[in-house]
């Protein structure tokens, strides 16, 4: 039986060399994981948004000689895809697991919602926990750590949120892969839980941009 938690050796996939070979390691040992992500966490994220949360598992399937280096399951509103959507992530890079709520590119109405949040960048930058980090680009470990963000750079990241065709908006937090949390799946998911409530307005608003847009 499959135990939901997070080991070095989950990690250590992204070091193995060739597409086949890593992809046969994250079907085998990573999307079990995310399936009983999934049976845990939709029927909380869908009472807490009030409509029913799906599960997307990230297949990669489009890819063809480099093997992937991170991978996620996804939650959105729509049964058949979540890119389009705001919606939540969790996945893992080599150095760290990532929990988020992403508007990324193919999101239409990520314009208004960055104008929805340009009215009032403050209270965005005071409502939420300085561990939490920010992302621009959903494709790298790299991230911005809240309690180091100033008005000024945020107001930035949400205009080119609004005007860059590409451009993308990821919060959440990371969890470094020697965290000790990784290794206790009811104490992951309850964190998992508590980050999602806490960036659940900004789903909220992305929700009221689609609406608007």
């Amino acid at each position: 039986m499959i135990k939901l938690a997070f080991t070095q050796e989950d990690f250590d996939i992204f070091t193995i060399e060739g597409l086949e070979p890593r992809m046969e390691a994250l079907k085998t040992q990573i999307r079990p994981k995310f399936e009983m992500l999934g049976h845990e966490l939709s029927p909380t994220l869908s009472a807490y948004i009030g409509d029913e949360m799906f599960t997307h598992i990230a297949k990669h399937a489009r890819r063809k000689v480099n093997p992937p280096n991170d991978t996620w399951v996804a939650f959105s509103a729509n049964k058949r895809g979540y890119k389009k959507l705001p919606h939540f992530q969790i996945g893992l890079f080599e150095s760290h697991l990532f929990v988020w709520f992403a508007m990324i590119y193919e999101a239409p109405q990520k314009g208004v919602f960055a104008q929805e949040l340009l009215k009032d960048p403050g209270h965005w930058l005071t409502s939420l926990p300085d561990h939490f980090v920010w992302s621009i680009d959903h494709m790298k470990p790299e991230a911005i750590k809240h309690a180091d963000l100033n008005k000024e750079q945020f107001i930035s990241m949400l205009e080119r949120l609004r005007d860059v065709k590409k451009a993308e908006l990821l919060c959440g937090i990371h969890i470094d892969r020697n965290d000790p949390l990784l290794a206790d799946g009811q104490a992951l998911i309850d964190h998992i839980e508590k980050t999602y409530h806490t960036l659940l307005p900004l789903y909220q608003q992305a929700q009221k941009a689609s609406v608007l847009s």
